[in-house]
């Protein structure tokens, strides 16, 4: 274990979940404005892509402006395939625009993401180097998306191993907040390529979150997200309000125990008292 003064007080785990990852700019954003804030973060895919403007700096609020008025098309271009349908060409220019920082070594707050060699079958946690292919990597979902190349190995989605990298900052942190927007639903079966593909890796992530659940201190998790669709950006406010809905509702039930923890909880229950 690091030793006493590299361990975080409060770290987060964000999952993978395509769009319904914009909950987890409501989870953040619920925690601020509470009075929590995290010292250090891992995420997968939507968690990563999520984790990486909130630890740049950006309010949860502003990230969400961002992606208003936003289509799929804008962030990917279709490509004979290669090793996938999509170029994730528009994704590199979104976070070229807005990531302030150009590594992991310059954000605000540190951050872990999760990718997987394709070549190898390795989970390969990311917390130095250059930032934009590592988050590219973790967000590129098999056949939809080309891998990425990084030194040499090619990467695609954290999720295929690791869709709920709580196990990676484990040993750093005395707590941790665990959002998985992406716990195992069922969906009425369509005739599609697309429901096929999406319904496989949800089943395939999501069986491989159940030992990092465990270490979870605090478990923030949904199954009404599951209305989402993985590339849904037509809901992203709804999404994000889900999510900061989700988080006071879980205030409220595990209010005196987070207290207890983080004395500058500062959550005021429904009938106007503070917790002591």
């Amino acid at each position: 274990m690091s030793s006493e003064k590299d361990i975080y007080k409060l770290g987060i785990t964000l999952s993978g979940g395509g769009a319904k990852g914009f909950a987890h700019l409501g989870v953040l954003q619920a925690l601020n404005d509470n009075g929590l804030f995290p010292e250090i973060i891992s995420g997968t895919s939507a968690g990563a892509f999520a984790g990486v403007l909130y630890a740049d700096g950006y309010p949860p609020k502003e990230i969400l402006k961002f992606f208003k008025k936003k289509v799929f098309r804008e962030f990917v271009e279709f490509t004979i395939p290669h090793g996938g349908f999509f170029k994730s060409d528009g994704f590199r220019s979104f976070l070229e625009e807005h990531l302030n920082a150009d590594c992991f070594e310059d954000l605000k707050i540190p951050l872990c993401v999760v990718a997987t060699d394709i070549e190898h079958g390795e989970s390969h946690v990311f917390k130095s180097g250059s930032l934009i292919p590592a988050v590219i990597a973790s967000c590129s979902v098999p056949i939809i998306f080309r891998p990425v190349e990084i030194n040499g190995h090619y990467y695609v989605d954290g999720g295929l191993f690791k869709n709920f990298p709580v196990s990676t900052i484990r040993k750093e942190c005395r707590k941790i907040i665990g959002v998985n927007v992406s716990p195992i639903t069922k969906a009425e079966y369509k005739s599609s390529i697309k429901y096929i593909a999406e319904r496989s890796f949800h089943y395939m992530s999501g069986s491989n979150t159940l030992l990092d659940r465990n270490l979870c201190d605090y478990l923030i998790e949904s199954l009404s997200l599951s209305q989402y669709s993985m590339f849904d950006l037509d809901h992203v406010e709804e999404i994000y309000q889900a999510g900061y809905d989700l988080t006071i509702k879980f205030f409220e039930e595990n209010g005196e125990s987070i207290k207890k923890d983080f004395p500058e909880f500062s959550f005021v229950t429904k009938d106007n008292t503070s917790l002591k």
